[in-house]
């Protein structure tokens, strides 16, 4: 269409394909790697978990009680020996989320106990059925990728919430699960669930439609329930996520590249379990880092530090060619105002710009006391805007537009044009939330705000969700799997 030249392009013709931050050098990158494998060589962790130990000894590292030295040829061993991508698929086993190259997918959290009703302003705790509502919305939005819990339902037996959440979710949704788990013992029910669902373990390894995200909160520190997280996942044959949550000048150095070095020894060390177990077991790993408030007494979620450590904790990772998880979506407010589309706006583009594979944390709001599945809906729109920037401008002779230019001559309209019926759609962002209209059009709509329009149209969805649940049979298996695991 529209060619005035030849096929033939210029030999090393250079695209961005897609626009990333380089927020760290290789040499930045290098030294910070550099660092780290030195700690974890001549400072070591606490691997605290006596088969860890084990684990470690027999790879060939120094493990003295629960402290363990990994020599730099065993950590660089693990880093290469696992893949540099993992695909998560739905659940019909459809490839739904190449985890490489930077490429972002979205979701909620998890974390919350409170949940915050936007039509009433009021907060009760958060149930079950909001397990639901979220796994509903994430099937529904388009630009979200996978599923969470939203929060952490308060009416059922604390042993065995994430396992009703995943049933929940596994109902509600075709789309990936990432599956928070405390210990061993629910991530194996988890596992023995989605083999039910998927038909086999075999099955389940082969199209793997969920992942086992598993927390670790102190420095140079793997407790034993996520050490034997990460053994289980490795020896089953499905994707584990490290997640770090550190805060800066209490938990990690205050200074950022501190921060990053003390993230990176326990996922390195988290890594290294996974491959002497099983090499070329699947491993994600990343985090939510944030600042110590001081003057409010309070560890903020929308901070700039926030973005700041996640995108150069993700750039560290794609270096390292280990596929990453980011934090955003988030933000401190208390409510639908001004402060909650900024600092979810803010963090979604950052952590998409940054090439976080996995990015949690949509609809948490007040400092991650609550959740309000309304912010997932409006992140929806946000991380579609955010991948209209990331996918940049995108070039070939059809799109230089040199044969239409030339067409419609000087002061000339392309309205009419076939190449603009042809990229009209494509080319543009169309928003579904943010309001376009004049004035006197907008307030003849009743004048609704942005937030208004985002609790309607999740109104909307919930009220148009139509989705086949599990077979009967699959959901008794899954009940007899968490009654045994009482």
């Amino acid at each position: 269409m529209y060619r005035t030249r030849s096929l033939y392009t210029t030999a090393g013709f250079q695209v961005h394909q897609n626009i990333h931050w380089e927020m760290l050098t290789d040499d930045q990158c290098e030294a910070i790697v550099a660092t780290t494998l030195e700690l974890l060589e001549r400072t070591g962790v606490e691997i605290q978990s006596e088969a860890a130990q084990k684990v470690f000894a027999e790879a060939g590292c120094f493990v003295e009680g629960s402290r363990v030295r990994i020599p730099s040829a065993k950590s660089e061993w693990a880093l290469r020996a696992a893949p540099s991508r993992v695909t998560l698929c739905d659940r019909f086993g459809k490839r739904a989320m190449l985890l490489e190259m930077g490429q972002a997918h979205y979701g909620p959290g998890y974390t919350p106990h409170t949940y915050f009703d936007q039509t009433t302003g009021n907060e009760r705790p958060f149930a079950l059925a909001d397990v639901e509502t979220y796994g509903k919305l994430c099937q529904m939005l388009k630009d979200i990728d996978f599923a969470m819990a939203g929060g952490f339902p308060t009416d059922v037996d604390a042993e065995i919430a994430e396992l009703e959440e995943f049933k929940v979710l596994a109902g509600a949704t075709t789309k990936p699960i990432l599956q928070n788990v405390k210990n061993a013992k629910q991530a194996k029910a988890i596992i023995d669930m989605a083999a039910a669902i998927k038909g086999g373990a075999d099955k389940l390894k082969m199209d793997p439609f969920m992942a086992l995200h598993v927390v670790t909160a102190e420095p140079l520190t793997l407790g034993a329930d996520a050490l034997e997280v990460i053994t289980v996942a490795a020896e089953a044959g499905v994707p584990v996520i490290l997640s770090n949550e550190l805060v800066s000048g209490d938990t990690a150095p205050a200074e950022s590249a501190g921060v990053m070095i003390v993230a990176l020894a326990n996922s390195i060390a988290a890594l290294a379990l996974s491959q002497f177990v099983c090499e070329g077991a699947s491993f994600i790993t990343g985090g939510f880092f944030t600042n110590n408030d001081t003057v409010n007494e309070m560890r903020p979620y929308g901070s700039p530090e926030v973005s700041l450590l996640g995108a150069g904790y993700a750039n560290i990772l794609r270096y390292l060619r280990i596929p990453s998880l980011g934090f955003a979506g988030a933000t401190d407010s208390k409510c639908s105002d001004a402060q909650l589309g900024l600092e979810s706006a803010m963090s979604t583009l950052t952590a998409g710009l940054a090439g976080n594979n996995l990015i949690i944390g949509a609809g948490i709001v007040e400092s991650g006391v609550a959740s309000n599945p309304a912010l997932l809906v409006l992140v929806d729109e946000i991380a579609c805007e955010t991948r209209r920037i990331i996918r940049g401008v995108e070039m070939d002779e059809d799109r230089l537009a040199r044969g239409v230019i030339e067409d419609v001559q000087p002061a000339g309209n392309y309205l009419a044009t076939k190449h603009t019926r042809y990229y009209f759609r494509s080319e543009q962002f169309w928003p579904t939330l943010m309001n376009r209209k004049r004035l006197d059009d907008w307030v003849a709509e009743g004048s609704r705000t942005l937030g208004q329009r985002t609790q309607e149209k999740t109104e909307q969805l919930l009220a148009s969700y139509s989705l086949p649940t599990l077979d009967e049979g699959v959901a008794g298996a899954i009940d007899g799997i968490i009654e045994s695991a009482k």
